[in-house]
């Protein structure tokens, strides 16, 4: 019989039997650990991901038939109001006409549109200011000194590209990132 301070020797293998149990603590308590990690990880990870109702709005897709040259609607995108327009060919010369250099946002309206629809302006319908609601795109509201979209809020005036021309807000009109599925529907997000 073995005193505490004596190792034994296993016969057969040659291996401490000391050992043996330290090492399957060792694996025992890291293993422990790992699962307990994994436990309180798991559902601070899950956490950080969108919620159903704003992965259900990742994309939209809208239906622009109806809307006749020189209107606009307003459409909700991720909670946010969207603004589809389709410009009259007298908006799309002006706006084209205006020296991209005296912006300031300087963008053109093809930087705006995409290639072949350059009617069709789809912008976020957020004032670049302080995110009020602009007006313009709703038949009979007041379009501000630019024809385009004015902000009630701050007096800020957008062109009919959706670009800032005064006022306070320091940019255009947010473009989101939309694509033409066909030609009267249209893919957001």
């Amino acid at each position: 019989m073995a005193s505490d301070n004596q190792v034994v020797m296993d016969t057969e293998s040659g291996v401490e039997d000391g050992v043996r149990r330290r090492d399957f603590i060792h694996i025992a308590a890291l293993s422990f650990t790992g699962v307990g990690a994994a436990a309180v990880a798991l559902p601070l990870v899950g956490q950080m991901g969108a919620s159903a109702d704003v992965l259900a709005q990742a994309s939209i897709e809208v239906d622009v038939a109806s809307i006749e040259t020189g209107q606009a609607i307003k459409t909700m995108w991720r909670k946010q109001p969207v603004f589809i327009r389709n410009l009259t060919p007298a908006e799309i010369a002006d706006a084209s006409k205006v020296a991209v250099g005296t912006l300031r946002d300087p963008q053109s309206l093809a930087d705006r549109t995409k290639p072949g629809k350059e009617n069709w302006l789809v912008t976020l319908g957020v004032c670049t200011h302080l995110g009020c609601v602009p007006l313009g795109a709703a038949s009979g509201e007041v379009k501000g000194e630019f024809g385009g979209y004015f902000c009630p809020c701050h007096g800020s005036h957008y062109d009919t590209a959706g670009r800032i021309r005064k006022g306070p807000a320091p940019l255009n009109l947010v473009v989101p990132e939309f694509a033409f599925l066909s030609d009267t529907l249209v893919k957001i997000g």
